[in-house]
């Protein structure tokens, strides 16, 4: 009867550790790094995961894209376009997706997703624009600039990884 008892309760041990070693990615469940945005306009990003470290930045672009890239508890680590790093509450940040355009200049929004169909505006670097999709493999995005939607090249782009698909 012991030897069974034992069995048991060594198989729940490592039944419990292999789900676990699952769930391990964060402490949420979701993958690290992953991105997001920002939910409002006036988002303190602070130098630690609590509200008694001190303000590092104050992030005033709602939509504006960012990567998380840890988590603790209720705050995530977030990292911004100009690779500053800092600690917001998670419900400051919404899994909306947004780009921003990093690209020096005056950037090309096209009509299709190739370099050959037609140019149908253009976007200077730092704008923010919502993410309509991005198809796994394919290096453009669909990208909503206020009233223009249009195509744009991954690689001019924070907000989107290089491999991902949106829909």
């Amino acid at each position: 009867m012991k030897v069974w008892f034992c069995t048991i309760f060594a198989f729940l041990g490592l039944a419990s550790a292999a789900f676990a070693q699952e769930t391990d990615t964060s402490e949420s469940g979701l993958s690290l790094p992953r991105m997001a945005s920002l939910r409002s306009d006036n988002i303190n990003g602070r130098s630690g995961p609590d509200t008694k470290y001190p303000i590092e930045w104050v992030y005033r672009h709602k939509g504006a894209p960012v990567e998380i890239i840890n988590e603790f508890g209720l705050w995530r680590q977030i990292k911004d376009w100009d690779g500053s790093q800092s600690w917001v509450h998670k419900s400051m940040l919404t899994g909306r997706r947004f780009v921003r355009v990093m690209t020096a200049g005056e950037n090309n929004i096209y009509d299709d997703d190739s370099y050959q169909s037609k140019v149908i505006a253009h976007v200077e670097d730092g704008a923010f624009g919502e993410v309509v999709k991005c198809k796994k493999g394919n290096p453009f995005c669909l990208i909503k600039f206020e009233t223009i939607e249009g195509y744009m090249p991954r690689n001019v782009l924070f907000g989107v990884y290089q491999d991902e698909a949106i829909d």
